[in-house]
Formats: C-alpha cells, structure tokens, sequence
C-alpha cells in the first residue's frame, strides 16, 4: 500500500486530529498534510469538515517569509 495512504479506513486518533490542526494552522498545504498523516486529500477534507476546520488558505506565507 502507498505510504500517503497507510491509515486509509482506519479511524482518526485525536493526536491525528491535533496534528491536522497545527498543519492547518501553519499553512500546510492539504497534499503534504495528507503525506505526513498517511491520508489522502480526500480524508483530509472530509475529517476538516467534520470538526470544523477551515482549509482555506492564510493570508500568511507558509515559508514565514513576508510579502
């Protein structure tokens, strides 16, 4: 099995969770978020959803550089 899929069926941990929360929060973009949790983009965008997780982008750069 691919490894950006190995948690495919399984069900989210709340440390998963608390990760997709801080990745979200730094302006990770949904492809790398999806890599680290072993995710795919879809599981991404559905579990954002069910907890309320805005995936919309910042206004920040995700680098820390400024505009």
């Amino acid at each position: 099995m691919a490894k950006s899929t190995r948690n495919s069926g399984k069900q989210w941990t709340s440390g998963e969770v608390s990760q997709l929360k801080q990745l979200v929060k730094g302006n990770t973009p949904t492809r790398v978020i999806g890599l680290k949790l072993g995710r795919t983009e879809n599981a991404i965008y559905n579990k954002a959803s069910e907890e309320g997780i805005s995936l919309a982008p910042t206004s920040q750069s995700p680098y820390g550089t400024k505009k």
